[in-house]
């Protein structure tokens, strides 16, 4: 049997930028990316604190040392400049290794997303 576990999670992180225009996905600083173990292309989860919306989009690296979290395309909609936001992912993995499995989770500082 396999079971979707938590794989990362980037918790608490302000929104720097919303582009309705943009083609889709989510820009994270790649700083942020790489301490998460979240990958270019990787499907995400993001979680509104401030108004409560949940959407799935992709990532996309952003410049590092950014602080970059701007959401794309349609996903602009779901969130305002200034919202903090959880950026989640999963896997899907065996059950028996998913008893073991530690998830990535990263807790940046909320005011400017820099890894503190």
């Amino acid at each position: 049997m396999q079971i979707e576990v938590v794989k990362s999670k980037i918790h608490r992180v302000k929104v720097t930028g919303a582009d309705l225009q943009y083609i889709g996905s989510v820009t994270i600083d790649e700083d942020l990316m790489e301490a998460a173990n979240i990958i270019q292309g990787e499907k995400v989860q993001i979680v509104n604190i401030n108004n409560g919306e949940r959407l799935e989009t992709y990532a996309i690296p952003g410049p590092r040392k950014s602080g970059e979290i701007t959401l794309n395309g349609p996903a602009a909609r779901k969130v305002a400049k200034g919202d903090i936001v959880i950026i989640i992912s999963y896997a899907i993995v065996d059950f028996e290794e998913a008893k073991l499995f530690k998830p990535s989770l990263i807790f940046p500082n909320e005011i400017d997303n820099s890894l503190t």
